[in-house]
């Protein structure tokens, strides 16, 4: 009996010393919540399947092997109505992907320009960037999409198109302009851009290295230039041009040749960048002020113009504060891109619509919604905060 009242007593005062011990405390506590959640998921995923069977609905991702029975207008790969609805979700997958990659860069071209211009001494060019970012800020982007596709499907129809040269044609269809024939030896031109390329990011390592050692500086731009574009020409003429082009050619209703890019498109494309460039601008006048004014003054001491104080001295110590706020800009650019169902432009979530009226599988196409965002969300923030950390300061 002695001993049965001291394991008693001992297992009790265990079970206090767990209960007042802070550590042990907020363990048990993330325990129970994690036990709690878990419990209220199984109550949600049991119910909604005991509702799908009562309503005589299939649950499950087979219905993405049915065919689609609708046509879609823009499309960066092969489709046909006959086509499936997976393939249906992979067009909008790669044209919600084309409109943000688009958008992105547009957009932090714009912002940045902006951003340098707000903080420019000339008082006209510093009001003029103050009003397009506080006008196109405090207007919602989804009123920005509506206003700029109005303008392009009012353009001349058809018959009254305008012409650049008969190679581009704008009407209310779209902008028409020529399309890329690759023919036989195209290879080597593009062999030959590669190693443009790679012999571009070598010289620039060594122009940064040479750089840092002496102080000199190199004309990487041009150098550049030379290698990724002019050396590709080079080699194009040289193999007798093995790049055609397909040129718009106006038939009785239409115009056939070339490819179209849709008002839907350029709309969503140009209200998405000058609406998420207006933000960026705020995120690069930021970094810039962030900079002290010593730094600047130093750079002038020793000789330097301005535009090579800002792009040397400036700019690189600002993006230490610009690359946080300029990936959330990203990640809303990209998620903003599903308005483009308010248009017609036919991405991912206007796709998914379509398929969810046509085969009732509302939880699942949803899913997917979800499941492409957030891996696009999460590809796009680790990138970013990669980069972040490649260039942060090192304490040493």
């Amino acid at each position: 009996m002695a001993t049965t009242s001291l394991t008693t007593e001992t297992g009790g005062f265990e079970v206090r010393r767990l209960w007042t011990d802070e550590r042990s405390r907020a363990i048990i506590f993330q325990l129970l919540v994690v036990l709690g959640l878990a419990l209220f998921i199984a109550f949600i995923v049991s119910n909604t399947i005991a509702n799908l069977q009562r309503a005589g609905l299939a649950s499950g991702f087979g219905f993405l092997t049915e065919p689609a029975f609708f046509d879609i207008n823009q499309r960066l790969i092969q489709y046909t109505s006959e086509s499936t609805f997976g393939r249906a979700l992979i067009v909008g997958l790669l044209n919600t992907i084309l409109v943000s990659s688009l958008g992105i860069v547009a957009a932090t071209l714009l912002g940045f320009s902006a951003g340098v211009m707000r903080l420019s001494q000339n008082w006209i060019l510093s009001r003029l960037v103050t009003a397009y970012v506080e006008m196109t800020r405090n207007v919602p982007v989804l009123l920005q999409i509506i206003f700029w596709w109005s303008i392009l499907t009012e353009l001349p129809k058809v018959r009254d198109s305008l012409s650049l040269g008969g190679a581009f044609i704008l009407n209310n269809r779209g902008v028409r302009m020529p399309s890329p024939v690759l023919e036989p030896g195209f290879g080597w031109v593009f062999g030959a851009f590669i190693v443009g390329a790679i012999a571009t990011f070598l010289v620039a390592k060594w122009a940064k290295r040479r750089q840092d050692e002496t102080g000199q500086t190199f004309p990487m731009l041009w150098v550049g230039l030379v290698l990724i574009i002019g050396l590709p020409v080079v080699v194009h003429f040289i193999l007798g041009q093995p790049l055609a082009w397909d040129m718009p050619e106006r038939m009785r209703f239409n115009y056939r040749g070339g490819f179209n890019i849709t008002p839907e498109l350029i709309a969503l494309w140009f209200a998405l960048s000058t609406y998420t460039g207006a933000f960026i601008s705020e995120n690069v006048r930021a970094g810039i002020m962030a900079v002290s004014k010593g730094q600047s003054e130093a750079a002038f001491a020793l000789g330097l113009r301005p535009n090579q104080t800002m792009r040397m001295i400036i700019i690189p110590q600002a993006m230490r504060v610009i690359i946080p706020p300029l990936t959330s800009q990203f990640l809303n650019l990209t998620k903003n891109s599903s308005l483009a169902i308010a248009i017609g432009y036919q991405d991912l979530v206007s796709i998914g619509g379509t398929i969810l009226n046509q085969s009732g599988q509302a939880l699942e196409v949803v899913a997917i919604w979800m499941g492409v965002y957030l891996s696009l969300s999460l590809l796009m923030s680790g990138y970013m905060n990669w980069y972040n950390k490649r260039i942060a300061l090192v304490e040493r």
